[in-house]
């Protein structure tokens, strides 16, 4: 044991002499020079790197642009004043919509549209040199012109989802600049736009997409498919909510649940006019867990009241969903309240009718961004709140545990101005979120961190590991007939020519969140935990004196962990289904049937038990 403390007290033993995140919520951390017209900022951190990367645009010589700056883990900038300026492409004078992700091998991938409607990806590596020029690669084989999602993959590569208002187009850009096969995703009498993606499990992909029909109110419903990296569809077309009708601004959002799944969350009137907030969840398989193909409302429906405005995160213990979302009055719009709520995968509202986290103070709550501690311990709610010029406003955070009880409040930046405030919030990495917004009064970027206590300022660098992670791990399921002996057998590759000291396996409970690490000899190669029945998630570093902990041990397929199921019977390879769960007609629509005679002629996905309680989904066809 004393070992192990050592060892958590070195991976945070380095500290920087000169550190450039202030504490000062007056002066704020300067980020670069920009113009009190930018917007559309986004901001990512780098898992792998601890850098920051800020994208914004504004208007240039070139149009309307966009300019990204690299800010170290001490939040110092790293592109100069200025940043960087993607120039090598001319911009309309108005933007069709700009995105940016890091990438796992340090750099960063601007996606954005230019003014002959073609879709382009620039690459900028950490030392600003342009990895694939300055003009980057061109997207979708030409398709596509309008706002592009991107997300990053586990191999230097990334995600990146574009549309034309008529059909969507998604493709694989691999860290090298290929391009994989462009998979379209369309719908006969349907616009299928608005996408949003989520990381699955094996570097695949969920796309939540909107079907529109025409109009400005117009009837909209929501699906989710899944893809692999060679244009391989792995899930069908799945309905998430059912067709509702009202304004087509009103779009969706995503949130991966931790498991290779995720939420989906959109505030609309379209449930009987009354504006709420309502709550999707899809597993690894792209299988809705939520039977209510409406959705879970945030709160009950208040005729009094709207919701909307709302931003979430997951607990990446129980994998619950946390939401804030800003509460006003129906009559005037005029008295502002900020609420959260937790939510269950299946669907259960936790904390019923919300928990009230800042109440009406005679201004307007708004750019409100909710992140999980990367511990599981808490949460953090970031907030603008307009001052009595309703243009100025000012920033807050609140700190709350996974109970719902303030933990700190902190003021971030206090003094009133106009400001634009960032699309996204990092999250908390390495201890620490961050957001960043334009000063509309002397047109700078500014940027903030805050930690985990709720403080701000200066950080320790926790010092990254060179020592690699084993490789080839694998889970599996063994029970023993002679001892009724039941658990997992994990097994690992050890790094060659590098001994550890001993193992640490972190082994995770998934139904209750419950955490243990496991201590093993630093010379095995496996490990057998006798468990109870259940579903676990095993996470396996080496450690050492030399270079801490290493990086976590990787599975064939490159995930950081294994999930295995123990059933406590004797493994039966056989996938026959023995108890139907659930029945999905061609358009994902969940049915109510037992029994496969009730089913009319057509394609279905089946879902069901084995005779050994594994849960398994098959495609059949039913002919009559």
């Amino acid at each position: 044991m004393k070992k192990l403390v050592l060892l958590l007290a070195g991976l945070f033993a380095f500290t920087t002499m000169q550190a450039q995140w202030v504490d000062d919520p007056i002066n704020n951390t300067f980020v670069a020079n920009a113009a009190n017209d930018d917007g559309e900022i986004y901001i990512s951190t780098n898992a792998n790197t601890g850098d920051t990367y800020v994208q914004w645009e504004c208007f240039g010589s070139n149009g309307w642009s966009p300019s990204l700056q690299r800010l170290n883990f001490e939040g110092v900038p790293q592109w100069g004043d200025d940043g960087i300026h993607i120039s090598g492409h001319e911009f309309a004078s108005y933007s069709e919509g700009v995105s940016m992700t890091t990438t796992a091998d340090g750099g960063v991938v601007s996606c954005f549209a230019i003014y002959d409607g073609y879709t382009y990806a620039v690459k900028i590596n950490a030392d600003g040199t342009f990895a694939w020029g300055e003009q980057g690669i061109r997207l979708f084989d030409g398709l596509g012109f309008s706002r592009t999602e991107l997300v990053a993959g586990t191999d230097g590569g990334f995600w990146a989802l574009g549309c034309d208002y008529e059909n969507s187009y998604l493709q694989y850009v691999n860290a090298d600049g290929t391009m994989n096969p462009t998979s379209i995703i369309s719908a006969e009498g349907y616009k299928c736009m608005f996408g949003q993606l989520t990381l699955g499990l094996n570097n695949s992909v969920f796309v939540t997409y909107e079907r529109l029909g025409s109009g400005f109110y117009t009837n909209k419903d929501l699906y989710v498919v899944g893809f692999a990296t060679d244009d391989t569809q792995i899930s069908p077309d799945m309905l998430l909510m059912s067709e509702q009708v009202f304004q087509s601004t009103y779009i969706h959002y995503v949130v991966p649940d931790g498991l290779g799944g995720g939420y989906a969350y959109i505030w609309h009137p379209g449930i009987n006019q009354v504006f709420n907030v309502y709550v999707f969840h899809y597993d690894e398989n792209g299988f809705s867990s939520i039977n209510d193909t409406n959705g879970i409302p945030v709160h009950s429906p208040d005729p009094s009241s709207f919701y909307g405005g709302a931003n979430a995160t997951v607990d990446p213990i129980t994998h619950d969903l946390i939401i804030a979302y800003e509460q006003t009055d129906a009559a005037t719009q005029s008295e502002s309240r900020i609420y959260i709520n937790r939510i269950t995968p299946e669907g259960e509202r936790l904390w019923g009718e919300g928990i009230l986290l800042a109440d009406y103070v005679g201004f307007t709550y708004s750019d409100i961004f909710v992140d999980a501690f990367e511990n599981g311990s808490g949460f953090s709610v970031i907030y603008n709140l307009s001052s009595a010029n309703p243009y100025f406003s000012s920033t807050f955070a609140i700190g709350m545990d996974m109970e719902g009880n303030e933990l700190w409040s902190t003021t971030m930046s206090v003094t009133p101005y106009r400001r634009t405030a960032c699309n996204n919030s990092t999250g908390f990495l390495y201890g620490q979120n961050i957001i960043a917004w334009v000063n509309g009064t002397n047109g700078g970027l500014y940027g903030q961190n805050i930690q985990t206590d709720g403080s701000m300022g200066k950080m320790e660098y926790p010092i990254p590991s060179q020592c690699p992670g084993p490789e080839d791990f694998q889970g599996e399921y063994v029970y023993d007939l002679e001892t009724e002996t039941y658990g997992v057998n994990l097994t690992w590759t050890p790094v060659a020519d590098l001994e550890f000291d001993y193992y640490i396996l972190f082994r995770t409970t998934v139904s209750t969140g419950e955490e243990e690490a496991i201590i093993i000899d630093g010379a095995a190669a496996s490990y057998f935990d006798e468990t109870g029945i259940g579903q676990f998630k095993y996470q396996l570093k080496g450690a050492s004196e030399e270079c801490g902990y290493s990086l976590p041990a990787t599975t064939l397929d490159g995930e950081e962990y294994v999930l295995v199921e123990v059933t406590g019977v004797e493994e039966n390879v056989s996938d026959e289904i023995v108890t139907i769960v659930k029945v999905y007609n061609a358009n994902g629509q969940s049915l109510h049937v037992k029994d496969l005679n009730e089913l009319s002629t057509g394609l279905y996905i089946m879902q069901g038990t084995t005779q050994d309680g594994r849960l398994v989904s098959k495609k059949i066809v039913v002919e009559k």
